[in-house]
């Protein structure tokens, strides 16, 4: 036998090199395919090519082999017939896990505070982390931090505020709008209106800026300007990298600067408020609020400012963009429903009046105002989905199917991700009677802390901006619907039926809302 030299022995060339690595990942990823089909599994499993929450899953359709980004709406009324659990097997990437649409585990797994074992996992905080640490994004000890100072900025003065500004608002749409001097007023897509509404509301509540622009005389752009754009491009800026955002394009630019603006402006104002808080001069925003109660705290409960700021945006962006999803879809309901419009008429005016200016005190009178909020709330959630994991191993407390007694306990080993279908929630038949239908009438009688009312998130965790929520939808439907009686615009031929299925259809992409509304406003006439 000749013994060659090693290095003429194996052609080791690039493309040989390469033909091994891919053969090795195809035999590592033709394993971990028949691994995961055979792993045994206390729940059904609902297969899908990928992890329909992260790449390439959340960017493919939702198919027969693909469960896909809007798989649990598109699949709402079928997915949990039977089981209200599913173990969601990704097959060729991503994480395996469970989805429910049972409030009881839902409350088990969001319960919070030091001794949880379960935490929301990276990939469901970088969303939230763009301008700094927040209550929503934290966990444990930090959540708690977070929780102690974010709480007592939310107090009566504030949705007093809330609602004046609102009843300013809604006044003044009517006038830029041109509604004023017209009796008939089409609104091909009614979310350009309530998305302003919403975020002048909580600009000014929020934030305390005037309504007019503010700019500085070296022509930066105003502030409210640069919160209007940051509010556009948030998606933008949070999924590319920093340096896309300083190529020449104009969007990129516009996106970039805005950005730069608004840190810039809001560090000055955590130093003037600081300022003023010292001084005795409180105002009643969010922000001025919020800074009152940190430096009324010592040692390691404050915050610093980057985690002042990054609560005050949490605030900001999920608010308007959630009450402005919702009260486009309220009042898409009330085009497709005019004798709940009726009867919530019949409600305005025996508790405000046909002229004169609702207050806050009528606010608690208005519950049948706030019912057809919250049903709209239930039916297209903003918040859909809550993603934990499990942090060692532990327990979850199982119900059995509806119409069995009792519940049964299932070991959870760590690393196990569990994701609360809030969709699935809202349309589960253990919780809501005839659960695909508008119903308001199912929410009267209820207090405002109902346990079913989970459309802002559930257990000690849930949105602590749903009271400024329900506040401004409760002032500026009273007024709209005093005012104008909402009708769908509908194609030629086209039933009401057919214009549901074409518009109350869902839109999702942080959040979930629903899709362009179109609609009319008739002017009521007065007695």
């Amino acid at each position: 036998m000749v013994w060659l030299p090693l290095t003429q022995a194996v052609d080791v060339g690039p493309v040989s090199v390469l033909s091994a690595v891919v053969g090795l990942w195809a035999l590592r990823r033709l394993i971990r395919i028949f691994t995961t089909l055979r792993a045994p599994s206390l729940f059904p499993k609902l297969y899908s090519a990928w992890d329909p929450m992260a790449l390439p899953g959340v960017l493919l359709p939702t198919t027969w082999w693909n469960v896909g980004y809007s798989g649990h709406w598109i699949r709402r009324f079928r997915r949990y017939t039977g089981n209200e659990t599913m173990n969601l097997v990704s097959v060729l990437g991503g994480t395996s896990g469970l989805w429910t649409s049972n409030l009881d585990i839902a409350r088990q797994v969001s319960a919070g505070g030091h001794k949880t074992s379960f935490v929301k996992p990276e990939m469901a905080s970088g969303a939230l982390l763009l301008w700094g640490m927040n209550l929503v994004a934290a966990d444990g000890q930090m959540w708690r931090k977070h929780r102690r100072i974010v709480g007592p900025a939310f107090g009566t003065e504030l949705y007093k505020l809330v609602w004046k500004q609102t009843a300013q608002t809604y006044r003044d749409m009517v006038q830029t709008e041109g509604w004023n001097d017209k009796d008939v007023v089409n609104v091909p897509v009614i979310q350009n209106i309530t998305t302003k509404v919403a975020f002048l509301i909580i600009s000014a509540c929020g934030f305390g800026f005037p309504e007019t622009p503010t700019g500085d005389a070296d022509n930066e752009i105003p502030v409210q300007e640069a919160l209007r754009v940051v509010a556009e491009t948030y998606l933008l800026m949070l999924t590319v990298p920093e340096w896309v955002l300083h190529l020449p394009i104009p969007r990129f630019k516009k996106a970039r600067m805005a950005r730069d603006r608004l840190r810039t402006f809001m560090q000055q104002q955590v130093t003037e408020r600081k300022a003023e808080v010292a001084a005795g001069n409180t105002r009643a925003d969010a922000f001025t609020m919020l800074v009152k109660a940190n430096q009324d705290e010592a040692g390691k409960y404050q915050l610093d400012d980057q985690e002042l700021i990054g609560n005050v945006f949490l605030f900001m962006f999920a608010g308007h963009e959630t009450t402005a999803h919702t009260l486009a879809a309220t009042l898409g309901f009330m085009a497709l429903h005019p004798e709940i419009q009726d009867e919530v008429l019949d409600q305005i005016i025996a508790v405000v009046g046909p002229d004169r200016a609702p207050v806050f005190e009528d606010y608690p009178k208005l519950d049948k105002v706030l019912a057809i909020f919250y049903e709209a709330a239930r039916m297209f959630p903003a918040g859909h989905i809550l993603i934990r994991e499990a942090t060692e191993d532990t327990v979850l407390t199982v119900p059995n199917p509806v119409g069995e007694e009792g519940s049964k306990t299932i070991p959870i080993p760590k690393g196990t991700q569990v994701t609360v279908d809030m969709v699935g929630v809202q349309y589960n038949p253990r919780y809501f009677e005839n659960a695909e239908e508008y119903r308001p009438s199912r929410w009267y009688g209820l207090p405002s802390d109902s346990e079913l009312f989970t459309a802002f998130s559930v257990g000690p965790r849930a949105c602590l901006g749903r009271r400024f929520a329900l506040v401004e939808a409760a002032c500026f439907l009273t007024l709209l619907l005093r005012d104008w009686k909402i009708s769908p615009i509908l194609n030629e031929g086209e039933s009401k039926r057919a214009w549901e299925t074409r518009v109350m259809d869902a839109h999702i992409a942080l959040t979930l809302g629903v899709a362009n509304v179109s609609l009319q406003f008739e002017r009521r006439k007065r007695a």
